[in-house]
């Protein structure tokens, strides 16, 4: 085992209270209150501008490389943004939103890892914290994409029923 790592602890506290926000989120959904709305669509743009970013790190990489980084490492740099928009488009269009999405944008951050595998710039150590934290990011937006399913599901009030009113017709008496 290699004791030599290239991530500082503050790197590794401030990696981890990345994911706050989203459990700060998926508590907010959680509960009955008036930042319900507000707390699933922050839920849905705060892993969608972390993907984008994740995308502008393996460009930055791509950049960096001595020897000149093949094309493709290029355009698998763009498809975060790209994707994260698309994801955009329900909630835009007035489609269903935001669990489909959502879903597919944690399963997206949840893989992320996988990518910087491929591209191996990463040392052991920053992969170890980015499996941790895209596990984490990408579960808790999987499962705020559940429970904002349920709780944005439209209620329909219960009318009280008096069982001594007649029916109103719409008649002038």
């Amino acid at each position: 085992m290699n004791s030599h790592t290239s991530l500082t602890p503050a790197a590794r506290a401030l990696g981890y209270a990345g994911l706050l926000p989203q459990i700060a989120c998926l508590a907010l959904v959680g509960i009955d209150n008036p930042y319900r709305f507000t707390a699933v669509f922050m839920g849905f743009v705060y892993p969608a501008v972390i993907f984008s970013f994740l995308g502008g790190v393996w460009w930055g990489q791509a950049v960096s490389e001595r020897d000149g980084a093949s094309g493709s490492v290029y355009v698998i740099s763009v498809l975060p943004s790209l994707i994260a928009a698309a994801l955009f488009l329900p909630y835009l269009e007035g489609w269903e939103w935001p669990g489909p999405a959502m879903l597919y944008l944690g399963a997206f951050l949840a893989l992320s890892p996988m990518v910087d595998r491929a591209l191996g710039y990463a040392a052991a150590d920053f992969m170890r914290l980015r499996w941790h934290l895209s596990l984490g990011l990408g579960g808790l937006t999987i499962a705020l994409g559940f429970v904002s399913m349920w709780a944005m599901e439209p209620k329909v009030p219960e009318q009280p029923v008096n069982p001594h009113s007649t029916m109103d017709t719409g008649a002038v008496t």
